[in-house]
């Protein structure tokens, strides 16, 4: 289970993360980041990264959804620590994450926040 301070709860939220945020795609998975509006001063301190999922029906019947929901939030987990505060972060399940492993998922979202990261996080 991830922490409900990391989660997104907000449709807000994962809209404009999907939309003014940075996208990388990957061969399972879509990692989509960016740095969340905070205080005019731009203080971040103390605000944690949130972290959104989206699996949608392609990806496969309810138990296969709910299965690939579970290993992302597993390896979400892991990378809890490597997120800026403030960061927002949404992960699109492809169809074919259902029959992807964790540690090929876990590849994919560090793969993924490299590529967003690199690409300087500003709008796409």
């Amino acid at each position: 289970m991830l922490p409900a301070q990391y989660r997104m709860r907000r449709s807000a939220d994962f809209g404009a993360t999907v939309k003014r945020g940075r996208r990388a795609v990957q061969a399972n998975i879509v990692v989509y980041g960016r740095q969340s509006d905070t205080s005019p001063d731009g203080d971040a301190i103390g605000v944690p990264p949130k972290v959104g999922l989206i699996i949608a029906k392609s990806v496969g019947s309810a138990v296969d959804r709910h299965r690939v929901a579970r290993r992302l939030r597993h390896v979400v987990r892991d990378v809890l620590g490597d997120l800026k505060p403030a960061e927002h972060v949404v992960i699109r399940a492809l169809p074919s994450s259902n029959g992807a492993k964790s540690d090929a998922l876990r590849t994919q979202l560090q793969d993924g926040l490299r590529v967003i990261r690199r690409s300087g996080g500003g709008p796409r």
